[in-house]
């Protein structure tokens, strides 16, 4: 293990990767399958989530990029990410992965974990210290769903 900073960055990474393993091997049609009712959660939908995700915090957030439209809401509601219902791996993965991308690269950019900035939302200044774990955390928490919704789909689980 590195500084604060590698550490923080490679448990976001380790994060990103194991919803990508997640989700190796499957169909667009697996992908969509809500296979854990009555919920209507899928792989799919929690990738294009993500990618919000990550696009808000890192973009809107932490580069100040405010007029940033969501990538699937033109309301702004990060809810209609997760209907995947005509969705495909491709366009969602694309879109994940550049945000990712974007991701990586203002933090690499960010003077330090101290950089902070507004987020509206809560009224609240936040640091690229807080929005890496909160990332972290988001990531832990929905890889958990993607536990229970490829083991549903096919019986893997595991990392």
């Amino acid at each position: 293990m590195g500084n604060e900073r590698e550490t923080l960055r490679d448990f976001l990474d380790f994060h990103r990767g194991t919803l990508a393993v997640k989700c190796e091997g499957l169909s667009d049609d697996d992908l969509r399958r809500q296979s854990m009712p009555p919920s209507t959660l899928s792989l799919l939908g929690l990738v294009r989530h993500m990618a919000e995700v990550e696009r808000t915090w890192f973009r809107r957030v932490i580069n100040g990029e405010k007029d940033l439209p969501f990538v699937w809401s033109a309301k702004g509601d990060y809810q209609e990410a997760y209907d995947a219902s005509t969705a495909n791996r491709a366009e969602a993965f694309e879109a994940w992965q550049a945000e990712v991308e974007h991701a990586r690269r203002i933090e690499r950019e960010a003077e330090s974990l101290d950089v902070t900035s507004y987020f509206a939302r809560w009224d609240e200044e936040v640091s690229l210290r807080f929005v890496m774990h909160h990332l972290i955390h988001e990531y832990a928490r929905h890889n958990g769903h993607a536990d229970f919704l490829r083991e549903g789909i096919d019986g893997t689980v595991g990392v």
